[in-house]
């Protein structure tokens, strides 16, 4: 399968030094030799690596003719739109508002303000009935990793 053999290469090539801090989040085969990479890092993915690691791939791509003599290879962040997939993903967020969805189909948002191994602590505000009125207070949730659908950084503006 070439998703395979793309997903063997990507892994030696971050064995060098220069790319360590790269990581596969998600590899898309498409209809016409379209193939989708998505990669990140840990200090962020710049366009000088994911241009580099096309230009390694393409060498394998064309060589071996793997999707053909035609094809559309493209390496890119995942981008804010797509969910965090990967644990090593979530560091780089702390600070930032998220939003969780949780297997059961539970939704939290908040800040992301801790990353541990197993779990994120969200800091949420929630809304509290305090006698005849209803007040905003500030709570932690942990959120364990085995609980997560996905999680959805939120741009805000």
């Amino acid at each position: 399968m070439v998703e395979d053999k793309i997903a063997a290469l990507l892994e030696e090539k971050f064995r060098e030094d220069a790319f360590a801090d790269c990581f596969l989040v998600d590899l898309k085969l498409h209809a016409h030799n379209k193939l989708d990479v998505f990669l990140d890092s840990d200090f962020g993915i710049t366009f000088e690596k994911c241009h580099k690691i096309s230009r390694y791939l393409e060498q394998y791509l064309d060589e071996e003719q793997w999707l053909g003599e035609k094809y559309v290879l493209e390496v890119s962040s995942p981008g804010i739109s797509r969910p965090l997939v990967m644990q090593r993903q979530y560091p780089r967020n702390i600070g930032r508002k998220v939003e969780v969805k949780l297997n059961d189909g539970d939704k939290r948002t908040g800040t992301l303000i801790e990353v541990e191994e197993d779990h994120i602590v969200l800091e949420e505000k929630v809304r509290v009935q305090e006698g005849k009125r209803k007040k905003t207070e500030v709570v932690e949730t942990e959120i364990s990793f085995s609980s997560i659908e996905h999680t959805k950084v939120k741009v805000t503006f």
